[in-house]
């Protein structure tokens, strides 16, 4: 064998050599990739959760707010009603009166 053939031989070895490893490293990055894609694919299923678990909490908190305006506008409805009936009724009496006064001597 000469020195020419030889050194293609040793070429061709290392060219071998660092073919094993691209693809090693190509193997290592396509895990990397594929643990990189489940990560992510969790986080966005744990944010998804935490968006709808608020999203519910934000729905209870605005009905409880919505029912206590409710609660406090029919209160205050009730009040002013009993507030014009009782003006009402005070008007109704001193009809009354003035009509008895003008009618009875």
């Amino acid at each position: 064998m000469d020195a020419s053939s030889r050194i293609l031989m040793e070429l061709a070895a290392r060219e071998q050599a660092l073919d094993a490893k691209i693809e090693a490293a190509r193997s290592a990055a396509a895990e990397q990739i594929r643990a990189a894609e489940a990560q992510a694919a969790q986080i966005m299923q744990e944010a998804q959760s935490q968006v709808q678990a608020m999203t519910a909490e934000h729905e209870q908190a605005v009905d409880a707010e919505v029912q206590q305006i409710r609660s406090q506008a029919a209160t205050q409805a009730q009040a002013q009603a009993q507030g014009t009936r009782d003006r009402a009724e005070g008007k109704l009496n001193q009809a009354i009166e003035t009509i008895m006064r003008a009618v009875l001597p």
